[in-house]
């Protein structure tokens, strides 16, 4: 990662009439543990279909339109800045504190300090024995795209350490398909 820190530019709207949040132009939903608690939950629950791929691959998918936007406007953004930048916005969306450990075109290392999603499981839960972050496993994997002008579902991400397994942090491994 780069030396110099990078500092995000964050617009937030807020749209009283419809009752939405913007930042930088893009429709946001602030992050709440115990919503995302619960439907990380149901996609557990639901074993007759793969809901937690599912919930990453959304994740993904939206996380890539709106880190895709805030890019296009600074191109002078390195990759190493613009995955700066995307750990800036996953902490100003409410998911937890994200550090890029190591990064390349083809694979990567993130930690997640903290994470809000784990910290509201195990509150309302208890540890688990399996990891729980499919959407973060989904912003990882479209914070490394648009970090490195590649198309949406360019990464594998693996959760191979989990907060709420009782680890001291969460770590992904991200890998190119």
């Amino acid at each position: 990662m780069s030396d110099q820190p990078v500092v995000m530019e964050l617009e937030h709207e807020f749209d009283e009439k419809r009752c939405r949040h913007y930042l930088n132009g893009q429709l946001s939903v602030l992050h709440c543990h115990h919503y995302a608690s619960l439907y990380t939950q149901l996609a557990m629950d639901a074993e007759f279909i793969d809901a937690k791929t599912i919930l990453a691959q959304s994740a993904e998918d939206s996380f890539f339109d709106m880190l895709s936007d805030s890019y296009q406007a600074h191109p002078e953004l390195t990759p190493d800045e613009k995955l700066e930048v995307g750990c800036q916005y996953y902490a100003v969306i409410g998911l937890g504190q994200m550090k890029v450990l190591s990064a390349g075109e083809t694979s990567g290392k993130v930690a997640l300090e903290h994470s809000h999603v784990d910290e509201g499981w195990i509150k309302k839960w208890g540890k688990k024995d399996k990891a729980v972050n499919f959407v973060t496993r989904g912003y990882i994997a479209a914070l490394f795209a648009t970090a490195y002008g590649k198309p949406v579902q360019s990464y594998i991400v693996s959760e191979v350490e989990s907060i709420v397994t009782g680890a001291a942090r969460s770590l992904f491994i991200v890998s190119s398909k």
